[in-house]
């Protein structure tokens, strides 16, 4: 790094109300530079003696008691805890359990169910694979039609776009608050109301946004949303999703993996199914009460913390982000595909050159590690509470030197 850099991201450590927290996850204290957030955060130094402790004293200690004692309400519990520090949802409208992709094929199947003689599923091309691949088999297992809206893949879907779209046969309209790619934030509360007034149903996918963008599901009339919990809400690898149902759609919602964890009387083991009331409906099989143990721990923290604080350092890392690319990058020829304006854009930042998936290569041996997304896109994942302005320069700084080393030219 320059001495101008080093400074400038020094400053902003200093001024940093979040700064301490950092010391709170484990390898902070490490050279490694961490800018994937968005596909895995790191783990809380507490989490460590928690998954300890839960193996000596719950799991060894009360054995199968522990389901009536805890485990067996957990998926509610911590579904409760997600909603009100993460999603600005009520109780009782999020559960948790199974995986993105099961959730929002449940969700989807769902929706479409509540919308009988409507025939169409609205989503973008550019919208995450699993989602896309989600509402194609849903069509084609029930005779649906998509109704695909082109973007700019360094963008993502508007409010125009969609109103474009719907009509009177869409039954669903299925987009990610946060795009994978370029972090484009949807305006979720227009594009919400513009969905209600065709008559249909929004399904959020908000894994990009959960933890790092303050959500207002309740207030925006948002219907359904899914979400994972392994990214910015650092549960680990395989950490079980959530899923949000709007209370005023539950007593009406029949899901499409009828399991017995979802029966209203699970240990009846009766010859049918008989949705539970409530959120606990969209529960298939057991709960994963192991896979919820490192969440718990974040979501302690993001209720700490508090999102709007959390939101204006992921505003600050972006920023900084951005800064420092148009200074050390934009004359090697890297382009941004990622919304300059704050407001559109989430917690991660996508540089693109022809030479990026190399470079990403070079970074991990260096034990720089973003991640990389074609088309020549190089994606900082920069997880509010755990990273520091100091990490985002170096980063940035070893980018550039693996550029020139390639002979990268701006001309």
């Amino acid at each position: 790094m320059t001495s101008t850099t080093h400074e400038t991201a020094a400053r902003l450590d200093a001024e940093d109300p979040l700064a301490s927290y950092r010391d709170r996850f484990v390898g902070s204290e490490t050279p490694l530079v961490y800018l994937d957030g968005n596909s895995l955060g790191r783990p809380l130094r507490t989490t460590g003696e928690r998954l300890r402790s839960f193996v000596d004293q719950e799991w060894g200690g009360r054995l199968i008691r522990g389901w009536d004692e805890a485990w067996m309400d957990l998926p509610t519990v911590v579904g409760d805890r997600i909603g009100s520090a993460c999603l600005g949802a009520a109780p009782g409208q999020v559960v948790v359990g199974d995986s993105t992709t099961v959730l929002l094929y449940k969700a989807l199947r769902a929706g479409v169910a509540a919308r009988p003689g409507r025939t169409e599923v609205v989503l973008d091309r550019d919208n995450f694979p699993t989602d896309r691949y989600v509402a194609a088999g849903v069509a084609d297992e029930l005779g649906l039609t998509l109704r695909w809206i082109d973007v700019d893949t360094s963008a993502g879907a508007t409010l125009e776009q969609v109103q474009e779209v719907v009509g009177e046969q869409t039954a669903v309209v299925l987009l990610s608050h946060v795009a994978y790619r370029s972090a484009w934030l949807a305006d979720a509360p227009a594009i919400t109301a513009a969905v209600h007034d065709a008559g249909a149903l929004v399904l959020w996918d908000l894994s990009h946004s959960v933890g790092s963008v303050p959500l207002e599901l309740d207030t925006w009339g948002v219907d359904l949303a899914v979400g994972c919990t392994y990214k910015y809400l650092n549960g680990g690898p395989g950490s079980p999703a959530f899923v949000y149902v709007a209370e005023r759609l539950l007593d009406g919602l029949r899901q499409p993996i009828p399991g017995w964890m979802g029966h209203a009387d699970p240990f009846a083991m009766g010859p049918g199914w008989t949705p539970a009331p409530g959120i606990r409906r969209m529960i298939s099989g057991t709960p994963p009460v192991v896979g919820m143990l490192a969440l718990q721990d974040m979501l302690a923290l993001v209720e700490e913390v508090g999102m709007v604080a959390v939101r204006a350092k992921s505003v600050g890392l972006t920023e900084h982000a951005l800064a420092l690319t148009d200074d050390l990058l934009a004359p090697l020829g890297v382009g941004l595909a990622t919304p300059r304006e704050a407001r559109r854009r989430g917690g991660h930042v996508t540089l693109t050159h022809p030479a990026m998936r190399e470079v990403t290569a070079r970074l991990w041996e260096a034990d720089v590690i973003p991640d990389y997304r074609d088309p020549g896109g190089l994606r900082l994942g920069l997880s509010p509470l755990s990273t520091s302005y100091d990490e985002v320069a170096r980063g940035l700084a070893r980018v550039r030197d693996e550029l020139l080393d390639l002979g990268a030219s701006g001309a």
